[in-house]
This record gives structure tokens, sequence and C-alpha cells, in this order.
């Protein structure tokens, strides 16, 4: 009598071979699991070369996944270098308009500083200044006496010692320098104004006719040359260059800021 399993399923024999759907799908596994570890750049191609024909493997899905992961990360690579291509252009930009900015900062600190500079010599050029720094007037203008000519004295006197440095009270140019009669060594100068200073009874001349002088420059040494008891600075302001056009030579400086 014949009898047959109550399941109707066929009797599996310990030895079955596996059917070609669980072969394939088992091999698509293992190539899967290859290409996620690395390793299907190095056995794909002689483990693919040893099997049947893809379209009976199904082999196709994991090779396309496989050159989609490489076309990601080529991807990937080029944006990363785009960035940084991108983040250098920003940076060195960005050096350029520090660079831009400072240079344009220390040119207005360095005009500024010009025209302060500028400003401060047209000051100093248009300034007055005493004759004899740290000097009193020992004999005033207009005094009167036998020891001046006109009967008054044209100027006043600066105590000073021989050899003291005399200064230009004022920008101009010397008009006249040397002997002068009975007020010894001389110099006249031109003011910028229009107005004449005179300097007289030096010991000595450090300035010639023709030559511009500044504010406080030295222009020679006082002394005791010409008509005079003792060594002293005459001192003369004028209207002209000519004596007998002088003027109040205190009231001159005090009208330029000069304090005595």
């Amino acid at each position: 009598m014949a009898f047959t399993c109550a399941t109707g399923k066929r009797p599996a024999g310990k030895h079955r071979r596996p059917s070609r759907f669980e072969r394939t799908t088992a091999r698509a596994a293992g190539v899967a699991a290859l290409t996620a570890t690395g390793v299907i750049g190095t056995l794909a191609a002689p483990a693919l070369a040893a099997e049947p024909a893809v379209e009976q493997t199904g082999l196709i899905p994991v090779v396309s996944v496989e050159n989609s992961i490489a076309d990601q990360i080529d991807a990937q690579a080029a944006a990363q270098e785009q960035a940084a291509k991108e983040a250098a252009a920003r940076k060195k930009a960005a050096e350029e308009a520090a660079r831009k900015k400072a240079a344009e900062k220390a040119k207005k600190e360095r005009e500024a500083k010009e025209r302060a500079a500028r400003e401060a010599e047209r000051k100093r050029l248009l300034s007055y200044v005493a004759p004899i720094s740290g000097s009193y007037v020992s004999t005033g203008y207009k005094s009167g006496g036998a020891l001046w000519s006109s009967g008054s004295h044209t100027g006043v006197d600066f105590h000073a010692a021989s050899g003291t440095s005399v200064h230009s009270v004022a920008s101009g140019t010397v008009v006249e320098a040397g002997w002068g009669g009975s007020y010894g060594n001389q110099i006249v100068i031109k003011m910028n104004d229009g107005t004449y200073t005179q300097y007289g009874h030096m010991s000595s001349i450090a300035v010639s006719v023709g030559q511009t002088v500044t504010p406080g420059q030295q222009i020679g040494l006082s002394g005791a040359t010409g008509n005079v008891t003792g060594p002293h600075l005459h001192f003369e302001a004028r209207t002209t260059q000519e004596y007998g056009s002088d003027i109040d030579p205190v009231a001159y400086l005090r009208s330029h800021g000069v304090n005595l």
C-alpha cells in the first residue's frame, strides 16, 4: 500500500540541493555585503567572472548601487573642493579689504599730521617773538637825553651782555646788514607785513642782504659797537627803511602778541 505525507509537502532530504532562487538570493546578499565593507573593489571582478550572466544572477542592482556610491563620493569631493576654493577666495577678499582699510586709515592719519604740521608752520611763520629771550627793556622809547642826536630815543634798549643771541622778531627779508654809524653793526629787516625792524650795536652779524629770515632765527650777537655806554641791543620798529619813521617798538611787539 502506498502512503503520502499528510501535509502534501515534498519530503526534505538531508542532502537536498538548494533551489536556484535560493542560490541567487544568497549570492546577491553576499555581493551587497562586500560592497558595504569595501571588499567589492578587489573581489568583484574575479567573482563575477566565474558566475553566470548578470541576467541570471540578478547582480545588476548591486553594481548600480556601487556606481551610485562612487558618483556620490566624487560629487562630495568636488563639492568640498569647491567649498574650499570659495572659502579661500572669501579669506583673500577679507584680507585685501582689511589691507585697503588699514592703508586708507594710515593715509588719513598721515594727511591729518601733514595738515597739522603745515598749520603749525604757518602759525609759526606769522608769529612774533622778542628780539632777545628773557630780557627786559632797560631804556624806553622816546627817552630824552644828550646821548641821542635827535634829542630822544628812537627805539628801546634791551638789556643784554655782549655775545647774547639776537633773533629776528618775525618773518622778513634782510635789507641792511653792516656798519650803521652811531648804531654800530646793525641789521634792518623788512617784515612780511611791510614794516621794518632794526637791531643795533651788535658785536657780530650772521645774515646778509637779501636773505630771508623766520621768527626766532638768530641773526647775530649783541654788543657795544657804535655810540653806546655799554653792551645792549638797540631795537627799533619803523614804517619805512629810513631813519625818522620810527614807531613805538613795545606797542608794535605787543600788537603782535609778544609779552614784554
